[in-house]
């Protein structure tokens, strides 16, 4: 399978932290091709594992699920080619012109299977099944194992849960992880034994029945608008925030999916656990969502429109330690993942201001991953040497050139927030937080730049971030605001310096 070119007009309305529809539509769609095809990845390696990875049993249960994802692709379709088409599960190709991304044509419609799978956290799962299936049977360990034993079942709650968003009548055998099964977009079930225990599930109509030995029958209701409710203790429907806009449908709020955890390394290392939200903390994230539309329209109708198309789901995460020590939360977090395209990680937000910036920011990295797919930018390798003011170890070039990248669309939010506030202590934050952004950028940005490692479109993109950062100029903060910013990277130069760094980025 090829993948559509990104064209030079896009790549220039990218490199200025922009995107207009057809760009962000181009993003979306290359994502969505690639997660068909690592699931048809996973489908090919269940079906070449070795009889010690994965039994004939497993298999065999894999290939029913497959088949029940194609019934609930064909239920709605998606036009002819289902995911049993072709050598991979795929949506129609480019050719077609009433599938082309333009800023005219509406997205073709997608198959509760399809909304199934480009789910974000349905990419973590995809590449935990990977991973254990690439494992020689005589190198497992019990916990590898057990891990893909779980992988493999929670496709099956997946292929349910496209079954029954297609109003297929299903009835099939699931398992819950450690006394919690979740039925993705639906809810979670908290069985009546602890562990890795069978739950029957009888989907009919508007009702799902949930059975397990030694307990009553637990009965979840289906209604539009509602979601999927019960009298049972034992379920706890899945949440979902108003749409952005009116005319936008609800964003989930996942605080259930097993898939939500993030792995050690990188950036992650800095970042709490994901959290179960109480009602009270529930309220607090609707709180700050209900103001989020217009605190992002303050830094321009274009964060509200990447909002809009890229973002797919909210995964709340607890608060981390407080910056000066002790075990009450009081600082702020937040993330994406490479393989959960269209997720947001975010400790619970205080204001819609600071959920703004944090989508702001995070749909930057989310932007530059989605493009780094499907565009060499540079060839830099791994190596972590870069100084960057806003981490404390060096950073690689791709780093570098991410944070620079999400750095600067922050110094231009916050820089448009400040000239159309219209209260004083809003407009002073603002600068503040723009000064703050902008040298930083002005720090890192002549490393890009001057890199040899940029290939010829990678030099596109830093040039029109550089126009960006030029356009900054036109209106420079209160000088208070700037002094005290060049302060801070100058200290943060200085300790770079004292603990070895060498010349920064020299």
């Amino acid at each position: 399978m090829t993948f559509p070119p990104i064209p030079d007009r896009g790549l220039t309305e990218l490199g200025r932290t922009e995107g207009g529809p057809a760009t962000l539509d181009l993003l979306v769609r290359d994502q969505d091709t690639r997660r068909l095809l690592m699931l048809r990845a996973v489908l090919d390696a269940v079906e070449s594992a070795e009889a010690g990875v994965c039994s004939a049993g497993e298999r065999r249960r894999f290939r029913e699920d497959w088949g029940l994802l194609e019934e609930a692709d064909r239920t709605t379709g998606t036009g002819p080619a289902g995911l049993a088409a072709g050598p991979v599960p795929a949506p129609r190709t480019t050719a077609e012109p009433s599938t082309a991304p333009s800023a005219e044509s509406p997205n073709p419609p997608v198959s509760p299977a399809r909304t199934r799978l480009f789910a974000p956290l349905t990419g973590p799962w995809a590449r935990s099944c990977l991973r254990g299936l690439a494992a020689a049977s005589a190198a497992r360990t019990p916990g590898q194992r057990r891990t893909l034993r779980r992988d493999l079942a929670h496709f099956s709650a997946l292929a349910a849960a496209a079954a029954v968003r297609a109003g297929i009548p299903v009835t099939t055998r699931l398992t819950a992880r450690d006394g919690l099964l979740v039925l993705p977009s639906f809810g979670a079930l908290r069985t009546a034994r602890t562990g890795d225990a069978p739950v029957d599930l009888d989907h009919r109509g508007a009702r799902l029945t949930f059975r397990q030995p030694g307990a009553a029958d637990v009965v979840v209701h289906l209604e539009r608008g509602i979601g999927a409710w019960s009298a049972a203790p034992a379920w706890t429907p899945a949440y979902a925030l108003p749409g952005l806009l009116p005319s936008a449908p609800p964003l989930p709020l996942d605080d259930l999916d097993p898939y939500r955890f993030l792995e050690d390394g990188g950036r992650h290392r800095t970042l709490s656990r994901p959290a179960t939200l109480d009602d009270a903390e529930r309220k607090r994230w609707l709180q700050a969502w209900s103001g989020t539309a217009a605190a992002l329209r303050l830094g321009g109708e274009q964060r509200v429109h990447e909002a809009l198309r890229l973002l797919r789901c909210l995964v709340p995460l607890e608060a981390p330690p407080h910056p000066a020590g002790g075990s009450h939360g009081g600082g702020s977090c937040s993330a994406t993942r490479r393989e959960s395209f269209g997720a947001v990680l975010s400790s619970t937000p205080p204001t819609p201001a600071t959920l703004a910036a944090t989508l702001v920011h995070e749909l930057q990295h989310t932007k530059l991953s989605a493009l780094g797919d499907m565009v060499t930018l540079h060839h830099a390798g791994p190596e972590e040497r870069y100084f960057a003011p806003w981490r404390p170890d060096p950073r690689p070039f791709d780093g570098l050139l991410q944070g620079t990248y999400s750095h600067l669309a922050l110094a231009d939010f916050f820089q448009r927030c400040a000239l159309g506030a219209s209260r004083p202590a809003h407009r002073e934050a603002s600068w503040r937080h723009h000064a703050h952004y902008r040298e930083q950028v002005a720090a890192a940005l002549p490393t890009l730049v001057g890199s040899p490692d940029l290939t010829a479109r990678g030099r596109l993109f830093v040039d029109r971030m550089v126009e960006v950062f030029t356009r900054l100029d036109d209106h420079p903060a209160p000088r208070g605001h700037t002094a005290r910013a060049r302060a801070y990277v100058e200290a943060a130069r200085a300790l770079w310096t004292a603990r070895g760094g060498g010349h920064p980025n020299g």
